[in-house]
């Protein structure tokens, strides 16, 4: 037995007949002529994206492109937000695992982002079973039996909207070869959702619009406009009309906060808006000046939202998305509720419910949360400011943040270093890690639900660390952080895991590995752009059976 194949495809990944009616003849083809037409694009943008990279770490500055001045000062606008869509007001997210696609619809938020992305570990079996998951609850017939609790799940009568989240650009699908190379990930979790959804889709919760989805990772409107192109090309495939695909653009990156008008520009007939992804920005700000001693972050869970170049960061967006008649979403809320420490559990409410309140009286017309426990309070909070209003699009222009400038988003973040913070990065990463490498790419850890994003922080900031030798300054220690210290934290930080989670669940798992594919990265002399591309071998499983044509 093997899949069905269009010429030029290989199928590396395990047969099983339910994967076979989502890598269908059709559907292999679609994706098979998007790599095709896409794969030499996508290999100059990421080209770009090193020669930019070479150009950061010999001392340069990303900054507002002179080039596309006249996009940043037009008066153009996107095409008007789909009444399906025009309320976002909480929107919740996680990975494409069966029961999270039931909860999370099911949740109460307005929209449940499905994640391909940070939040999954991109085995065979998650992306597959994340793709019959999303067909089931597209056509509303999924289900979950939960055998240990004897309890069935489905769909309420009303859910929230899907978006969906595909990789990044920079990220491969190594079970799919397509004319002998591996095929670009986010073209297959794109192809295959939209290929297979797309009609049912927009007869319900497209309301004769969508599909729906959210574009990760870009550093520049190239890349935006290859989406767009993407966009383009599968709607004239299935014959819908031009506009009906929409995205909203996360700005994750430090490099793409100088091109959001540049991005919405090129995605103006599929714009619904951008969103804060914060985590990853705090990542990228390290990795973007890691030649840059001058420019060292502080304890990471010192970089908030107080900090000038974020607080500068989130308004600019908004000016530039309302400017452009599309939603400023702001960013995640990661709280997990403490159920055996109620009064632990209100201090961490309150604390969202302030980030909340900051986000919808700057003008964000919607927020994230990782966790159903959270979508409550921040209605509450959200809805308390903008009432009966689905967004706040034409009523919070802020103007006042059309002044920042470069200096205000690249401002360095004030802040002290502590080895608590190095031993926390330590603990996090290894931990986050080991759980991905078992498949599982959202972890519960000290009361945060964690993604990727984290373990990203965590990661670079412990080699910046290292390789500018950071003191030590805000515990009274005064030690700088070398590579004696930094074995001597891991072999602290590896003995309180097994502590915390036990010998048993310690030995069976994958920490060991983990640690050392962490420490490696950290004391790596050449910084890896992402941590999961090195990790993702570890995962890839080759099958000698997969394809055949018939």
């Amino acid at each position: 037995m093997g899949y069905d194949v269009p010429e030029g495809v290989d199928i590396r990944g395990r047969y099983d007949p339910e994967f076979s009616k989502i890598l269908t003849r059709d559907a292999l083809q679609f994706v098979t002529d998007l790599q095709r037409e896409f794969r030499n694009h996508i290999k100059y943008a990421m080209e770009c994206r090193r020669e930019a990279k070479m150009r950061y770490n010999n001392g340069g500055l990303p900054g507002f492109d002179p080039a596309t001045k006249y996009i940043r000062e037009g008066e153009w606008v996107c095409a008007p937000v789909p009444q399906a869509v025009a309320d976002r007001r909480v929107e919740i997210t996680g990975p494409v695992e069966r029961k999270m696609v039931i909860n999370a619809l099911n949740s109460g938020a307005k929209v449940f982002m499905a994640d391909f992305e940070d939040a999954l570990s991109p085995s065979w079996e998650n992306l597959m079973k994340g793709h019959v998951n999303l067909r089931d609850a597209v056509s509303r017939t999924i289900t979950f039996h939960d055998q240990a609790r004897n309890k069935v799940y489905k769909l309420n009568d009303e859910t929230a909207k899907l978006f969906v989240r595909p990789r990044g650009w920079h990220l491969p699908e190594a079970h799919i070869f397509i004319d002998g190379e591996p095929a670009t990930g986010c073209l297959v979790d794109f192809g295959l959702y939209f290929f297979h959804n797309y009609a049912n889709f927009r007869k319900a919760q497209g309301q004769g619009s969508g599909p729906f989805f959210y574009l990760p990772k870009m550093e520049h409107s190239r890349e935006a406009r290859i989406w767009n192109n993407v966009f383009e090309r599968a709607e004239k495939w299935v014959r819908i009309e031009k506009g009906s695909i929409r995205a909203t653009a996360l700005i994750e990156t430090l490099p793409a906060v100088f091109q959001m008008n540049e991005i919405l520009y090129e995605l103006r007939d599929h714009s619904v808006g951008l969103n804060c992804g914060r985590w990853d920005y705090i990542f990228s700000y390290i990795k973007t000046f890691q030649g840059h001693p001058d420019r060292l972050l502080p304890d990471r869970t010192q970089v908030g939202m107080a900090q000038h170049f974020m607080r500068s960061y989130s308004d600019l967006l908004i000016h530039t998305c309302h400017k452009r008649g599309v939603h400023a979403m702001g960013g995640m809320a990661a709280h997990i509720p403490i159920r055996d420490d109620p009064a632990a559990n209100e201090a961490a409410l309150e604390l969202v419910r302030k980030d909340k309140l900051r986000e919808v009286t700057a003008g964000h017309d919607g927020t994230w949360v990782t966790h159903p426990g959270l979508v409550p309070a921040c209605m509450e909070v959200f809805t308390n400011n903008m009432g009966n209003s689905p967004n706040q699009i034409h009523s919070m222009k802020r103007q006042d943040a059309s002044i920042l400038d470069e200096e205000d988003l690249l401002q360095r973040p004030k802040g002290v270093c502590t080895l608590e913070c190095l031993r926390l990065n330590t603990r996090v990463g290894i931990q986050y890690l080991a759980a991905w490498l078992t498949g599982l790419g959202c972890v519960p850890l000290y009361n945060f639900m964690e993604e990727a994003a984290a373990a990203e922080i965590s990661r670079v900031q412990n080699w910046q660390w290292l390789k500018y030798g950071v003191e030590l300054d805000g515990d009274g220690l005064g030690v700088k952080v070398n590579l004696d210290l930094f074995g001597r934290v891991v072999e602290d930080e590896m003995a309180r895991i097994e502590r915390e989670v036990g010998k048993v669940k310690f030995k069976k798992g994958m920490y060991k590995v983990a640690c050392k594919l962490f420490t490696g990265q950290c004391t790596a002399p050449v910084l890896d752009d992402f941590m999961t591309l090195d990790a993702y071998n570890n995962i890839v499983i080759h099958h000698p059976i997969g394809s055949s044509r018939l």
